[in-house]
Order: structure tokens, then sequence, then C-alpha cells
């Protein structure tokens, strides 16, 4: 405690008056000067592992934001100006650079729903709305598989996820399916897409009639009708299937699924307060 008034007020005392008050060698202020330097290098190497370690483990997808909440989990508190400069300035770990999509193929649409979210995308409580969306990965022989998931807009969960060689209306019809079986909605549920094919046949729309599901869409050619599902599969893409080499279609499946995984119960989500999607609802669950 006195070492510390002496380096604040020694700008205004003098250095040597007040060791001489306190009856303080020099040599022990200075001691005292380098064991606080000692301290601090260490508890900041000791930081800079646990971002490295974070950082690596979570295949280098962790920004400095997200970082916040993984280290406030093993009791590092610090602020995001502070990791922001660990992360990007002292240990060079460097940012996801977003790849743009391809264009597509526009196709004769049969059954066009108005968009009835309207970009409303804060939700109330679970099973409510739902959005949905394709996006491809190209295979290890050199062809594409296709993948569809439906995301929960409550908070932000995908639900359903399933990987297909064809991007067609059963592929829409399978991951509905599966979304459905596992969180049994009730009747009147709203399901967000865009206008493709796939969502327009009269066989999506007649298995949506049929399971009490409601249709929406965005305008044709807006992305931010959908912003919810652009986005994830912007991290989709980038934390996960540009970072690996896939040997065969068998590990692709396997490793999607991981993937969703993770996304569902490890890696923090701005629009939940940077809670998992699991940890949200859980909360929401305690307040029940």
């Amino acid at each position: 405690m006195v070492y510390r008034f002496i380096d604040k007020n020694k700008e205004q005392f003098g250095l040597r008056w007040l060791c001489r008050h306190f009856k303080i060698s020099l040599n022990c202020y200075y001691n005292y000067l380098k064991d606080t330097k000692r301290d601090y290098y260490e508890q900041r190497f000791m930081v800079y592992e646990r971002i490295k370690y974070i950082y690596y483990n979570n295949n280098r997808t962790i920004g400095y934001r997200p970082m916040k909440i993984f280290l406030q989990r093993y009791g590092i508190h610090l602020s995001t100006t502070t990791i922001h400069k660990y992360m990007n300035k002292d240990l060079n770990l460097s940012a996801i650079v977003m790849r743009k999509k391809p264009g597509y193929k526009s196709c004769k649409k049969h059954k066009i729903f108005d968009n009835l979210l309207k970009q409303n995308f804060n939700v109330d409580e679970k099973n409510k709305i739902w959005c949905t969306d394709f996006t491809y990965m190209r295979q290890p022989n050199g062809k594409f598989r296709y993948n569809c998931t439906i995301m929960d807009l409550f908070d932000r969960s995908a639900i359903a996820s399933v990987n297909s060689d064809y991007i067609n209306t059963e592929l829409a019809i399978e991951t509905l399916t599966e979304a459905l079986k596992k969180e049994k909605p009730s009747n009147g549920i709203l399901l967000h897409s865009d206008q493709g094919v796939q969502y327009t046949s009269w066989e999506f729309v007649n298995f949506c009639k049929d399971n009490g599901v409601i249709q929406s869409m965005s305008k044709a050619g807006c992305p931010y009708d959908n912003a919810p599902m652009e986005r994830f599969y912007n991290t989709f893409k980038n934390c996960f299937y540009y970072r690996y080499t896939f040997e065969s279609v068998e590990q692709l499946d396997e490793m999607t699924k991981q993937y969703i995984n993770w996304y569902n119960y490890v890696r923090p989500h701005s629009t939940n307060n940077y809670m998992t999607p699991i940890l949200s609802e859980g909360d929401v669950k305690k307040l029940d």
C-alpha cells in the first residue's frame, strides 16, 4: 500500500522525500517496481496463452468480441479494447475473411408467398418463427454437396441441418421433417425462406400446409429479408467449410454435424448477448 502511494505521488512530493518519510530505501522501492512488472508480464503471458488456446481449439474462428466471453468462462475479465490489442497487435491472430457466394440461375416458381416476417428478426418465444436456406459445398470428387438448415429466430439455434447431393424439394422437405420431429411445434409456426423453386414447389407448399406451417418469403433478390440465414452461412463457410480438407463425403457429413453441435453449444452469439443458443434457451426456461 505504501509503495503504491509513493508511486502515485512521487511527481508531486519527490521520490527521495517520500522514501525518507516512510523510511524506505530507494533499492526497496526499485525492487518493488521490478516485482510489479514481473507479475504484470507473467499475468499477461498467461492471458496470451489462454487466448491462443481458445483461438486454435475453436478452429481459429473466434474474434475479439466472442473471445471476451470465452475468457470470462476462465475467470479472466478484460475489455474488448484490450483483447483486440492482444489478438491483433501482440499475437497477430488474423480475422476471418468473408468470401462472396456465387449467383444462381432463377427457375420457374409455382407458388410465391408474401413476406410476413418483414425483417422483424427479434422473436419473443421459441418455435414461433423459423428461417431456412441452402448453401453449397464442393465434394472431394469435385461435385457439389448441398446443405439445408432451419434456424429458430428466437435463440438462433440450428434446429435441423441436412446434407445432400441434390438441391431440390426433397432436401427441403427432409430438413423440415427433421425440425418438426425434433421440436414438435404447435400449428401456425412461420417458416421464412427465399423464393427458391424448392420452397415454391407444390410438393413443398402442400407439405407445409399439411403440417400447419405458414410460409413467408423474401422479396426476390433481397438477401436482407433473410439476413439471419445469410449470417449463419457466412459463419458456416468461414468457421467450418473453408478451414478443412475433406477426404470423403462421409467425413464432410460427419464434420457438418460436429460443426452444428459446436455452433449450438459452444459458439457465443451476439444476438443472445454472447450466450450460446442452448444457454440462451436454458435461461428463458429458468425464467418460465
